[in-house]
């Protein structure tokens, strides 16, 4: 999400490949539909999260309160859950909806920030192991850190050093979480009704996985890291896309859309102030076919 002119991948995903209908099914689904995913969101950034999901075509509901959540869901395509900005009730609140939305067997997207910093927030992401997402996107420290938590990787040594991220900021490359990713993705897939699940990681090349297959995304700008709220919003966009498309291809729209239209403002635009606005326009004016046809690589 953040620009890369990253190579490593073993295969360009072909132009024919059923991958690429699938993305531009889901954008134009969305902008047809104009489904409802609401968030439960960071506050600082939740004016973003809400635009950014209006200009992909999709209908945004945004609340704190932990009936009107569940209530909402019961109508809503999919829901969104961002534990980056805390208040002392969220401890309780996010556990008891996780549960709530397994119950009802509905779709949500998780996104970890600052994950590996403070009891509280440790508490509340290691709660949602027993009622996980259906898809998680974060960063590479976010995603390796969620991983331990949930213990799904061999056992670490006493004197093994943790990961964490700087802030919210990542302080691990992409391609250090791709296990953590795979492993997390398997997870969601295996808690899941329909049996899938995908884990996203923003960086220089996003990474998605649905637990097997990796994909690599190059491309995007670096002045996504310049504007609050760019990792928030995508994971709203991604909720958006899971309201009309299973996992992978949720998480693989999102991230793509968010590559391109990233692309075209940062040449429109002369700084942060005008990079957000330009970057919301093209969000909205961004086509299926520029989306699906992004440079996709495999393995």
């Amino acid at each position: 999400m953040s620009g890369s002119s990253y190579t490593g991948g073993t295969a360009a995903v072909s132009a024919t490949d059923s991958i690429r209908e699938r993305i531009a099914q889901a954008v134009n689904s969305v902008r047809e539909t104009t489904p409802l995913a609401q968030s439960f969101t960071n506050f600082v950034t939740i004016n973003l999260v809400a635009n950014a999901q209006l200009a992909a075509g999709g209908t945004a509901a945004m609340s704190f309160l932990p009936d009107d959540i569940v209530d909402t869901a019961k109508i809503a395509g999919s829901t969104y859950i961002n534990v980056g900005t805390l208040l002392p009730f969220y401890k309780d609140a996010l556990a008891d909806i996780a549960r709530k939305l397994q119950y009802l067997g509905k779709p949500w997207v998780l996104d970890p920030v600052a994950a590996g910093i403070g009891k509280t927030r440790t508490a509340i992401l290691q709660s949602f192991k027993a009622a996980p997402p259906t898809v998680i996107r974060g960063n590479a420290s976010e995603i390796i850190a969620l991983d331990a938590m949930w213990e799904l990787g061999a056992p670490a040594r006493a004197d093994a050093e943790t990961t964490r991220p700087a802030g919210v900021e990542a302080v691990d490359e992409v391609e250090s979480s791709v296990q953590a990713a795979k492993r997390l993705a398997r997870y969601l897939a295996q808690h899941a009704p329909n049996g899938k699940g995908a884990v996203a990681v923003s960086g220089e090349a996003d990474l998605v996985t649905d637990g097997e297959t990796v994909y690599r995304l190059p491309g995007g700008s670096a002045m996504m890291t310049k504007i609050t709220g760019a990792g928030c919003s995508l994971g709203g966009v991604t909720a958006t896309y899971l309201a009309v498309a299973e996992p992978l291809t949720a998480s693989l729209a999102a991230s793509l859309l968010y590559n391109r239209a990233s692309e075209i403002a940062e040449r429109e635009s002369n700084g942060p102030g005008s990079f957000q606005v330009a970057f919301l326009d093209a969000l909205w004016n961004i086509t299926a076919d520029q989306v699906a046809e992004s440079r996709i690589l495999i393995g």
